[in-house]
């Protein structure tokens, strides 16, 4: 289970991002998606406390970095329904217009690499995070204080 959200990214990754295009401005668009997702990553996998109590790092989310996973995940959703539902696709066409961005594969491929950015920096921090936590060490074997010289 420790592989699966790699494992999950990659799919994604093979399903949804045909290219990454390069037109215009697009890879502006791209970097700063990217941008805020490594953000939102890295401040999720600050946010989720962990413990060296095994061989394995626990962690489990807390308010905090749930609250940031959320917010990346609501905003893509969000994006998407307001372009496809709430009337913004002319606006994101006029703003694509004024700012370069060649059409709609810049704005799949910025959303699903700031989700795949935010996945793995969120991991990688975890990651990390568990191999600076000081292990417990077991305590040393009582037997010689019982032993009688």
């Amino acid at each position: 289970m420790r592989w699966a959200p790699l494992g999950i990214v990659a799919f994604v990754a093979h399903t949804y991002l045909d290219g990454v295009p390069t037109a215009g401005n697009d890879l502006v668009l791209v970097g700063a998606l990217m941008g805020v997702g490594a953000v939102l990553g890295v401040a999720g996998g600050v946010c989720t406390p962990g413990s060296g109590h095994s061989a394995d790092t626990l962690v489990k989310a807390g308010a905090v970095s749930v609250v940031l996973w959320v917010l990346g995940m609501g905003a893509r959703m969000g994006f998407q329904l307001w372009v496809e539902h709430g009337g913004g696709a002319d606006d994101v066409a006029r703003f694509s217009v004024a700012h370069h961005i060649a059409g709609d594969q810049a704005w799949v491929a910025a959303f699903v690499l700031m989700a795949l950015t935010e996945v793995v920096t969120r991991l990688a921090t975890i990651f990390l995070r568990g191999r600076l936590v000081p292990r417990e060490r077991p305590a040393p074997a009582a037997d010689h204080l019982l032993a009688r010289p």
